[in-house]
């Protein structure tokens, strides 16, 4: 009799009702897709997650009421600017305050806002609020992104603060800006709109702006200057480093290795890269030649800021000197801080192979620095991500040059400047026929996901092995 009553109620508690098979069905088999890819390959789900994200903001900016004069925009164009801003970059084919309406703007800067989170973090979100849980794998995963800020079990935790330091971040950055917008004479709302499209473009190292002579108007107005410039070195700094300066405020002994490191290099480039730019360009007039010696240490200081991922420009990158452009492709190429919302190859990655050099010029077994022992897989990872980066450089490259004809400098400036997330431009992204356009949009999201994604499953990726080869040295210089 037991058995008899109890068949019925068998299939009920693991089918549900009809109805809810019907209206739920693709719900719930998406939610078991997310689910299973969290927990065997974040890495799969975060490429999954930032290519979705791509599509979808490519369809709402398609549309004609995404555009200003109301009619559609052509796909290359709607995916070349989605991928621009989900993946943080700031190039543009088309003018972001003349072609695209508000409603167009709006959803560039949800891109920004959700691009500007990371790769990661998008994924850990994603399968949070799907599958609600993550594995023991995916929650290894987020807590690498973080520079395992917490414990496993505080990953959630530690999301909801990234998602808070940005919010809060973007709106003291805004509180700064809107005041000001005002007081030149815009309407209200407008210098609302400015003071927020420009804190979360800065912060997230974005580069897009919603006026159509972008921040050049304001080349010596330090109330706008000075909140860009913080709001770009904060966020390239990365979310890890941030939350350290949250809890141990400027205390060094309290750092951990990464903090130290990141803020370290990330001060030296800034310095260097200002010193090296004026230098350059002090008596250029094409730039900055025919300013007086204030104006010319800003522009310095703040193309050294933007140089390093922000995207916002004062000076007309055409008229640069081909010793200047070829600093600011290194100092792109750099980059700033892991788990950041700046691009690059990192800068943590170059200081791993800087101490790694130094260790075998000195003879040093190990890589040693503040006390700590750099372990040899993270050199590994490093090493590949400087790989990684310099090949999907040179590739893009020499089609963009089959494609373009443009001379080296140009194509390089602006493929580094893609890879890297930056936005700055020498006009040939809006002159590249659709075919350069979609070689650009793939560097960019493979720049924003590809070494960073390469590095968190590279980290992770440890397999045991039963034997070891005996070891020899092969020539090597």
């Amino acid at each position: 009799m037991t058995q008899s009553q109890s068949r019925p109620r068998t299939p009920a508690s693991w089918h549900p009702p009809a109805q809810e098979r019907e209206g739920l069905w693709i719900f719930t088999r998406l939610r078991d897709f997310i689910d299973d890819i969290a927990n065997t390959s974040p890495a799969r789900l975060a490429l999954t997650a930032f290519a979705a994200v791509c599509v979808v903001f490519t369809f709402l900016l398609s549309l004609p009421v995404a555009s200003a004069d109301g009619t559609a925009t052509p796909i290359h164009q709607a995916l070349f600017t989605a991928v621009s801003a989900v993946c943080v970059t700031g190039l543009t084919v088309v003018s972001t305050a003349a072609h695209w309406s508000f409603f167009g703007q709006l959803v560039i800067l949800v891109g920004i806002f959700i691009g500007g989170l990371g790769t990661l973090t998008l994924a850990s979100l994603l399968a949070l609020m799907v599958s609600k849980r993550l594995g023991v794998r995916g929650k290894i995963i987020a807590a690498e992104s973080m520079n395992n800020a917490g414990r496993l079990g505080e990953v959630g935790t530690l999301l909801r603060i990234v998602i808070t330091t940005s919010v809060v971040i973007e709106g003291v950055l805004a509180l700064a800006l809107v005041p000001r917008f005002l007081t030149l004479g815009e309407p209200f709302w407008q210098s609302v709109w400015h003071g927020i499209f420009y804190a979360i473009s800065s912060f997230n190292n974005a580069g897009f702006t919603p006026h159509s002579d972008g921040i050049v108007p304001y080349e010596t107005d330090l109330w706008i200057l000075i909140p860009l410039m913080v709001g770009v070195f904060l966020g390239s700094l990365g979310f890890p480093v941030v939350m350290v300066l949250q809890q141990n405020g400027l205390n060094w002994k309290k750092w951990n290795l990464h903090t130290k490191l990141t803020i370290q290099v990330s001060l030296i480039l800034l310095v260097a890269g200002a010193f090296l730019w004026a230098l350059m360009e002090w008596d250029n007039v094409r730039t900055i030649g025919t300013m007086d010696v204030g104006d010319k240490i800003t522009h310095a200081l703040f193309a050294s800021v933007m140089t390093r991922s922000g995207g916002f420009n004062l000076v007309d990158q055409n008229q640069m000197d081909s010793t200047t452009m070829l600093l600011t492709d290194a100092l792109m190429f750099a980059g700033g801080g892991s788990a950041s919302t700046a691009g690059g190859i990192k800068v943590t990655t170059i200081a791993v192979m800087f101490l790694a050099i130094v260790a075998e010029a000195r003879g040093d077994a190990d890589v040693k620095v503040y006390g700590r022992t750099i372990p040899q897989g993270s050199m590994r990872v490093a090493i590949s991500v400087i790989v990684a980066g310099a090949t999907l450089v040179s590739v893009s490259a020499f089609l963009l040059l089959a494609i373009s004809g443009q001379s080296l400098d140009r194509v390089l400036f602006e493929t580094i400047s893609a890879f890297a997330t930056v936005g700055l431009s020498t006009n040939l992204s809006a002159e590249m026929p659709p075919a350069g356009v979609y070689v650009l949009a793939a560097l960019m999201f493979a720049g924003r996901v590809g070494t960073v994604t390469l590095a968190a499953a590279l980290a992770l990726r440890q397999r045991s092995q039963l034997y070891h080869y005996p070891e020899e040295r092969p020539i090597i210089g």
